[in-house]
């Protein structure tokens, strides 16, 4: 019931800030979508930016794992990890409002530091394993790194006013993993945004 809940919570809170906004989505609102009462959001998580925090992390993981599960089960791992960048930054254009609210709050030194919750160490697994298949001589080091490049495309793709296309950061990506530019899901020049229900 617990789990449950919370899942709740995490999908209320993204389907909304999609919508709306992290800033225009109030705690009273996620609480009314999720047919729970407000206080129950106190009881899970400390706070609105926590609760943002691990909502899109779940997100994040959830739409990873679904992407690696499209795969033939013989799947090399230049694929895997190709696929997984594309899911990464597939969520900076089908869920911009959400990835935009998650990288301000993570990167604004005034509202606190980045949390390793539950939601995060399970994407962190996941990276991690794709990365000792890949290669990696230390795949925790390389998770680091990898998770800062994807941030860095995601912040590229999303900024107003000086967006950069997906093509050439997906591009320089593959190229620092050595992985052919027709591995995983490449991006069309002129499909439309897609539209991608939530995971969660």
């Amino acid at each position: 019931m617990r789990q449950r809940s919370r899942r709740r919570i995490m999908r209320a809170t993204v389907e909304l800030v999609d919508q709306r906004g992290y800033g225009r989505t109030t705690l009273g609102d996620i609480a009314e979508r999720a047919g729970l009462a407000r206080g129950l959001l106190s009881y899970y998580f400390d706070g609105k930016r926590l609760l943002m925090q691990a909502a899109t992390h779940r997100l994040m993981h959830l739409e990873l794992a679904a992407a690696l599960d499209e795969l033939p089960p013989d799947a090399g791992a230049d694929a895997r990890l190709a696929r997984a960048i594309d899911a990464v930054l597939g969520l900076a254009m089908d869920h911009p409002r959400v990835m935009r609210s998650h990288l301000a709050l993570i990167l604004d030194p005034d509202v606190g530091a980045f949390v390793k919750d539950p939601e995060q160490q399970q994407l962190g697994a996941i990276l991690q394993d794709l990365l000792r298949r890949w290669g990696a001589a230390d795949p925790v080091a390389e998770h680091a790194v990898l998770r800062s490049a994807l941030m860095g495309g995601c912040i590229g793709v999303l900024l107003p006013g000086a967006a950069i296309p997906l093509a050439p950061i997906r591009a320089d990506l593959f190229s620092r993993y050595g992985l052919a530019w027709e591995l995983g899901v490449p991006p069309q020049p002129d499909a439309p945004p897609r539209l991608q229900p939530v995971r969660l």
